[in-house]
């Protein structure tokens, strides 16, 4: 019955025929891959529906722990296994992404809570614990956050909650010590934080080091007797959504757990790698054998360097031009996925040494025994789990184009990568609408958000990119030439591109890539000049809109989706004390470089699509643009989401926005 299941959730294959937006979002999305004593976890997001699913060595059969139904908005995430193997939990419900209020995209009677559910496996018992989030495991016990609270609960329910601390502010990445006796954390406070360290027996806690840094990443020594983590000078010169190449250098200290009594083990040099980086891993130090591993931009690229505890220089882990990404290992091991030698795509690499290659995409690489578990997926199929190369479900491909490398100039001259999407042949044959395979199409432009993010030659690991890489093959399959833009701020192609000058609320630097993205499809024979789009989400909707306010003679139409059009509105959702007005310098600066500030030369008709309870970009961004655009008769449409978050919770929210998309390009450029 099980395998059956899995048939009819990763098998079904794509129509041969014209593609629908319901069936390009069909397939399960596959995340929070993670292992412990020959076991992996991960979660699966199937429409809507939620569930946590297991396979153990050696076979690796695939198992649903968990039956959550329908598609409710209810996020689930923040996925944990104990050392044994034996026990699961994770967090169901509330904002995993910025916290905050609880959400309710379905405009249920009551709100959803969030709350901590653990699994025993060794009977598949599920049950709830109690109201609170990031659980951490340790033997037969979790414990997790609540109210302020750090709270501790046997996982088989046979008692309630307790509150292990009362203290001033929050806490988050907790870290149990190798001998179960206490609880490492992290204590945010306004302007820096604190690593503590919480004895469960007797509830009494520590800090660790106290200074007016920021002290992150709480990693526990094998003997339970000290921590390392990362101490960040604190830094009011930092500004948001700007370039920051060097500053105060970070560091690694190393701290006596009973006695808080710290010393510094390693510190960055100045200039570049000054300004801490870490990578996409909940953790970001590591044990390798006895020697520390970090991420560090010394050259320029994230790469992993280890240290021994008693002194000497750093060794680098993974040399070449890429970045290391998602990183995790057993203790001996360390395992990391990285664009290097590949620049668009991800593969897994083992203590340097490559394990994957081609034309697939690698991430979130587990140990488990002697294996490689991670996530893959390519051009025509999202990410499924997979170990040592073969993937322990049934793949769902779809009857997708291969996205081809293109790299472009900017407006300025700077070189930007992209993926580009050809209409198909046979479906141009098969949509008259679309023409023939020798006429030019309709193009459109698309901006990711971020802007620390950079799309691939196929299907992404995040939900949001990996349904925007699906639309992208959707515009395409309707007889749209697509070009995914890889704009100067996004990751992937080292610190200096990343931490462009000039960009954002500093210059706005990109809308030269804008601006060149679509002079390249205009110089392409197999384009109409006059019908080029763009569309992006949050900063792409940012890019979106500058698209048409700078440059309607180049872009006929836009979708943007909760994008930025006032950096001195949205500073502030990330910043609540900025104030424009006490740095009129900067002020002015942030308002040239925001899309609003260009709205007069606005012409082209746009989709404005936003759900009202964002708690990234403010509401008032689609609210004010709106307002100023029918002041001078600018084509407006808009679709508003009421209830709904910025990285759409509901299924049918994706599909709307995606229909719309569609339907507003197809009038609007076709």
């Amino acid at each position: 019955m099980r395998r059956a299941l899995l048939l009819l959730l990763f098998l079904a294959a794509a129509p041969l025929g014209a593609l629908t937006i319901d069936e390009i979002l069909s397939a399960p999305f596959c995340y929070e891959l993670t292992a412990a004593k020959g076991r992996i976890a991960w979660i699966c997001n199937d429409r809507g529906a939620r569930n946590v699913w297991t396979a153990e060595a050696p076979k690796f059969e695939p198992r649903q722990l968990t039956k959550f139904t329908g598609d409710d908005g209810v996020d689930l995430g923040e996925l944990t296994i104990s050392d044994d193997g034996q026990w699961i939990a994770f967090t169901r419900g509330g904002d995993l992404e910025v916290g905050g209020e609880n959400p309710n995209p379905s405009s249920a009677v009551e709100t959803p809570p969030q709350e901590v559910w653990s699994v025993a496996l060794r009977d598949g018992t599920v049950r709830k614990v109690g109201e609170g989030s990031e659980p951490r495991i340790a033997g037969n016990r979790v414990a997790f956050t609540a109210k302020k609270q750090l709270m501790l609960a046997p996982l088989d329910g046979s008692a309630k909650p307790e509150a292990l601390i009362a203290a001033t502010g929050t806490r988050h990445t907790l870290r149990w010590s190798p001998d179960g006796t206490k609880i490492a954390f992290v204590a945010p406070r306004k302007e820096h934080s604190f690593v503590g360290v919480v004895d469960v027996a007797t509830k009494q806690v520590r800090y660790l080091d106290p200074s007016v840094d920021r002290d992150v990443a709480p990693l526990w020594t094998p003997d339970s007797k000290q921590v390392a983590f990362i101490r960040i000078p604190s830094r009011t010169e930092l500004f948001i959504f700007a370039a920051n190449r060097s500053g105060p250098p970070w560091s690694i200290r190393i701290a006596d757990a009973a006695t808080g009594k710290g010393r510094e083990l390693w510190r960055a040099d100045t200039g570049k790698g000054s300004v801490f980086r870490g990578t996409d891993s909940e953790d970001a130090l590591f044990w390798a054998g006895d020697r520390l591993v970090f991420p560090w931009e010394k050259d320029g690229w994230t790469h992993l360097y280890s240290i021994a505890l008693n002194g000497g220089g750093p060794k680098l882990l993974s040399p070449g031009d890429g970045d290391v990404e998602h990183v995790s290992g057993d203790g001996k091991s360390i395992v990391w996925s990285s664009n290097i030698g590949d620049i668009d795509r991800r593969h897994v690499f083992r203590d340097g040494a490559a394990v994957t290659s081609g034309k697939s995409i690698e991430w979130v690489p587990v140990i488990v025994g002697d294996s490689v578990a991670y996530l893959q997926s390519d051009a025509t199929h999202p990410g499924v789990p997979t170990v040592n190369g073969r993937a322990i479900v049934p793949v769902k491909k779809f009857d997708f184009v291969e996205p081809q490398q293109v790299v472009f100039p900017a407006a300025d001259g700077v070189p930007i990568h992209g993926q580009l999407f050809l209409p198909s042949r046979r479906r141009d044959a098969a949509d008259p609408a679309a023409g023939t395979a020798a006429a030019t199409h309709p193009a459109v432009v698309f901006f990711h958000g971020g802007s620390r993010r950079q799309m691939l030659l196929g299907w992404h690991y995040m939900d949001y990119y990996a349904n925007a890489y699906a639309m992208n093959q959707y515009l395409a399959s309707r007889g749209y030439v697509v070009l995914a833009v890889n704009y100067r701020s996004g990751i992937g192609y080292g610190m200096e591109f990343r931490e462009a000058l000039n960009y954002g609320t500093r210059g706005a630097s990109e809308v030269n890539d804008v601006q060149g993205a679509a002079l390249y499809l205009r110089s392409r024979p197999d384009v109409d000049p006059k019908r080029i789009g763009a569309w992006g989400g949050s900063y792409g909707g940012y890019l979106t809109a500058f698209a048409l306010a700078k440059s309607s003679d180049l872009y006929a139409a836009g979708v943007d989706i909760h994008g930025v059009h006032d950096w001195n509105n949205e500073i502030k959702v990330w910043a609540p004390t900025w104030d424009p007005s006490k740095s009129e310098e900067l002020g002015r600066l942030a308002w040239r470089s925001s899309p609003l500030a260009y709205v007069d030369t606005w012409r082209s008709p746009v989709l404005l699509i936003q759900g009202d309870d964002d708690r990234n970009v403010s509401f008032t961004e689609t609210i004010h643009l709106a307002e100023e655009l029918r002041k001078r008769d600018v084509p407006v449409e808009l679709l508003v989401l009421p209830d709904e978050v910025h990285d759409f919770l509901l299924h049918r929210s994706w599909v709307a926005v995606y229909e719309a998309t569609s339907s507003f390009f197809d009038a609007r450029l076709k």
